[in-house]
């Protein structure tokens, strides 16, 4: 037998006697009469936890251009697209210790492109370990969401537009990476936050008051391409009012290289490492929907673009933001209604796409979303786009176009 295949049954070996080990354990307590007692220990299994969400959408209805697409939004948008898994994810989480946290979140819809659909993808994979018995001061080791944007940081599950805004999602695509990142917030301040979210208000998720890290910069699943890390810091604050009115402001920015993953035969490209300077800042404003709510973000920034005059890339300027305004009904029959509007756009590089693809984006759109019961939610969202998508292979692309949007997603 081989050594690597021996070596695979020593520790299949050595696991299956340690799990076993562990569910024989006891613990010796005492009673109130000093009477020793044999408890078992929590197995292993007891600690992970399981929930998820899955959302189906349809894109067709009242589409008048069939070549207006996005690709880092919905890949079913124009073309052929018809029925479509946006998101099928299992998240499997829990407290292995009283001061070690893990978090794994596959996906099950991922769409790498072309005719291949449903393929499964790690979303995030990373644990925290709390510095302190209230967790106040934790440190985050593996892939996660990099803190930039409260949108960006926002569930797919709680966050009332379909896709995210292109103005800050150009950031980070599928708003991840591979790193090290440090969190701090008051117990206080964390109780707010997990009151915020139990109570459905679209929150975007404990990612502390003060956040910093370092991360690779090539976005999700994707290799590191040079030897330089990309460094990130968010500052966010939750303020309350005796009225119970929740106002976050926040501010956050990002700097690094990022190596191009995709550039077409005869572009001219500024450097043969085909590095470019990737950096960019953001304000955020959130007035938590009671029912009113406004949330906005608008960020600039520096990135490479394609130039179509010229056939090349460049280090340039961008900007782009959003604004988010919704209305929460709450009815004892129906459940929670909550129509919305959102206008966004973009003026930039999409540094992830072919040709680091040149973007003007202005859109409008107009939803409502209905939740009967916690386990089920429907949108329904018409869309005014105008989008400029240029590439080596596509250099004078405008489109423009309108679509209702539908969804059904399930909790469980």
């Amino acid at each position: 037998m081989q050594l690597k295949y021996k070596l695979i049954v020593i520790v299949v070996l050595l696991s299956a006697s340690f799990v076993y080990s562990q569910e024989k354990e006891r613990d010796t307590v005492y009673l109130e009469d000093g009477v020793k007692a044999n408890v078992p220990k929590v197995k292993w299994n007891d600690l992970i936890n399981l929930r998820g969400y899955t959302q189906l959408r349809y894109n067709r209805i009242g589409e008048t251009n069939p070549d207006l697409l996005c690709e880092q939004c919905d890949r079913s948008w124009g073309g052929d697209g018809g029925f479509f898994f946006r998101r099928i994810r299992l998240i499997f989480f829990g407290d292995i210790h009283e001061r070690v946290f893990f978090y794994i979140q596959p996906d099950f819809a991922s769409s790498p492109g072309g005719d291949r659909q449903q393929f499964s993808q790690i979303r995030d994979a990373y644990f925290d370990v709390a510095l302190d018995s209230k967790k106040e001061f934790r440190f985050r080791f593996g892939q996660s969401k990099v803190p930039f944007g409260f949108e960006n940081l926002q569930s797919s599950q709680n966050r009332i537009p379909l896709d995210r805004n292109d103005g800050l999602n150009s950031a980070v695509a599928n708003e991840r990476d591979i790193g090290v990142f440090f969190y701090w917030a008051p117990e206080k301040i964390r109780e707010r936050m997990r009151w915020i979210a139990m109570n459905g208000l679209k929150h975007s998720g404990d990612y502390g008051v003060f956040g910093f890290g370092v991360f690779n910069g090539q976005t999700a699943n994707q290799p590191d391409r040079n030897r330089g890390a990309h460094w990130v810091a968010r500052l966010s604050y939750p303020f309350k009012f005796d009225n119970g009115q929740i106002f976050e402001p926040g501010i956050q920015g990002y700097s690094g290289n990022f190596v191009l993953p995709n550039v077409t035969e005869g572009v001219t490209v500024a450097n043969e490492n085909m590095e470019f300077t990737d950096q960019r800042a953001a304000i955020t404003a959130v007035w938590y929907p009671q029912p009113f709510g406004i949330q906005a973000e608008y960020n600039i920034g520096r990135g490479p673009e394609y130039v179509p005059e010229t056939n090349s890339i460049e280090n340039r300027s961008l900007n782009g933001g959003y604004a988010t305004l919704s209305y929460f009904i709450d009815t004892p029959s129906y459940g929670r209604v909550i129509p919305f509007t959102r206008y966004h756009n973009y003026r930039g590089g999409k540094k992830h796409e072919l040709d680091a693809r040149r973007h003007r984006v202005s859109e409008l759109e107009i939803g409502i979303e209905w939740q009967p019961i916690r386990n089920l939610e429907f949108v329904a969202m018409y869309t005014f786009s105008d989008r400029t998508f240029e590439d080596a292979l596509n250099p004078y692309n405008n489109q423009r176009g309108s679509l209702l949007r539908l969804q059904v997603q399930m909790n469980f």
